[in-house]
């Protein structure tokens, strides 16, 4: 029970909590009046342990903003936080099986190395929009771990993104238990040894095929957890937004782009074809910018503006 309580935020017991069901929120909260919780049991959880301060609930009562939780209230509450607490010291003896058992297994994969087979054809080194016309020879592809799918300890899918396209990889046996194996996450950077053959009849693919790895190089890898660890399209659209570098790296992002550049292909093609020339005349800004040595001002009507050349 100690570690649980080292877990979770404490406050003093003479400050009054408050929750509202109207304007507070669990994620965000604080339990002060200017940052209420949105439920009881939540502020319970923050607290971490009896007896409690006073928690404050939304008025009922017109004109009265706050007031205490019943006794009944809080005794229902009590039993639901005892519940959660046992949930809590379960995950936590969980968290703590599943560390010694990965550091187990860590110290295990690093005694597995694997090497090329030299009886293998040597591999022409190929882009992923290649695949279809090299299917059945061997080849090797550079790309970065778009996606990452484990199947037990001896199967392990890799859907591979090398800016030209998105190819599944299939790693099996000894491949997917080495060290590097193990802690392999997506956005890393790897090259992938194989031959690509068409997918089975009622399996589906990118590209209608697959490769089947016979070696592989880690060339780079990513912060644990990869990039579904720093966004993910289940994340709050804040935190997307922050990221959208990343979040561009995915499929359906980058189709807004790749329709962009659609776009502007054909308003190009459209105007060269007729005899038209492309220019980027200077522009005349109200603002600095980066690299603001580019800019010099003057007066343009009456107004302060930069000429950007």
């Amino acid at each position: 029970m100690g570690d649980l309580h080292e877990k979770v935020d404490h406050i003093s017991l003479e400050v009054p909590v408050f929750t509202s069901e109207k304007t507070g929120c669990d994620e965000t909260g604080d339990g002060t009046e200017q940052k209420p919780f949105k439920t009881p049991l939540r502020a319970m959880l923050h607290i971490g342990k009896e007896p409690f301060p006073p928690i404050h609930i939304d008025g009922k009562a017109e004109g009265k903003q706050w007031e205490f939780v019943s006794q009944s209230q809080l005794k229902k509450l009590k039993k639901l936080w005892h519940q959660e607490l046992k949930k809590l010291e379960k995950k936590v003896e969980r968290e703590i099986e599943d560390s010694k058992r990965r550091e187990k297994n860590l110290e295990e994969a690093k005694k597995i190395t694997i090497t090329e087979d030299a009886s293998l054809p040597l591999a022409v080194r190929v882009k992923i929009a290649e695949g279809e016309v090299n299917r059945g020879i061997r080849v090797k592809v550079y790309g970065w771990v778009h996606r990452l799918r484990r199947q037990g300890k001896a199967m392990m899918f890799v859907v591979l993104r090398d800016g030209t396209g998105y190819m599944q990889c299939v790693l099996a046996d000894v491949l997917c238990q080495t060290y590097d194996a193990t802690v392999l996450a997506t956005e890393a950077s790897v090259c992938l040894f194989g031959v690509i053959k068409q997918v089975p009849d009622g399996k589906t693919a990118p590209g209608g095929h697959e490769m089947h790895v016979d070696y592989w190089e880690l060339v780079g890898d990513s912060p644990p957890g990869g990039g579904d660890n720093l966004v993910n399209e289940s994340s709050h659209v804040d935190v997307q937004m922050d990221n959208r570098h990343i979040m561009l790296r995915g499929e359906t992002i980058s189709k807004i782009l790749k329709v962009r550049s659609f776009v502007t292909q054909c308003f190009r093609q459209h105007y060269f074809s007729r005899g038209y020339n492309e220019v980027t005349p200077p522009t005349l800004v109200q603002t600095q910018c980066e690299g603001g040595s580019t800019l010099f001002s003057f007066n343009y009507f009456g107004e302060q503006v930069r000429h950007r050349h």
